[in-house]
């Protein structure tokens, strides 16, 4: 692994200088496609979304729907500061387009990133995401790591009130 890793570091810094016009390719982008190629790390291009996502109290859950993905959040401070909410996201690539049901004016959707195994909010996201959240309590800037790739363990994570998130009950 290590010899690996070393070899994939001396490659990026051998890359040929970009002729004029051409587009320069960061070195970390050619690090990240040669991890992939040799299955160091996984394609988040080829990676289904599908399953749950935590860090500490916040999750995530993500499952499939007839119109792409549902999706849950649930952050839990304490028992005056929480967030929970349900929506939808699709997928373009590494983005997600999240859109979280809220009444307030400009709603909740964003784009969020997907690397294979961890999800990341944006750190400033819309006024209308608050409506998710009591007190003091935010979603911005959720970093989530994939604990699991089971649709039906997702479809189990509830909220704040005890509502599931992305069960069958849930219609976006």
């Amino acid at each position: 692994m290590k010899r690996l890793l070393l070899a994939l570091f001396v490659l990026t810094g051998c890359q040929r200088e970009n002729a004029p016009g051409e587009k320069a390719t960061p070195p970390a982008t050619a690090l990240e496609a040669a991890a992939i190629q040799a299955g160091v790390i996984p394609d988040p291009n080829s990676t289904d979304i599908t399953g749950l996502y935590v860090r500490e109290a916040d999750r995530v859950c993500v499952v499939p729907s007839a119109t792409g993905y549902r999706i849950g959040v649930t952050v839990d401070y304490d028992d005056r500061e929480h967030c929970g909410g349900t929506g939808v996201v699709t997928r373009s690539g590494e983005t997600l387009h999240v859109a979280f049901d809220t009444i307030r004016a400009g709603g909740c959707t964003f784009d969020a990133r997907f690397d294979g195994d961890r999800i990341v909010f944006p750190g400033r996201l819309p006024t209308g995401c608050q409506a998710l959240c009591t007190e003091h309590a935010a979603i911005s800037g959720l970093a989530l790591d994939r604990l699991s790739e089971s649709a039906s363990e997702a479809s189990t994570l509830r909220g704040p009130r005890g509502t599931l998130l992305c069960g069958d009950d849930v219609h976006p």
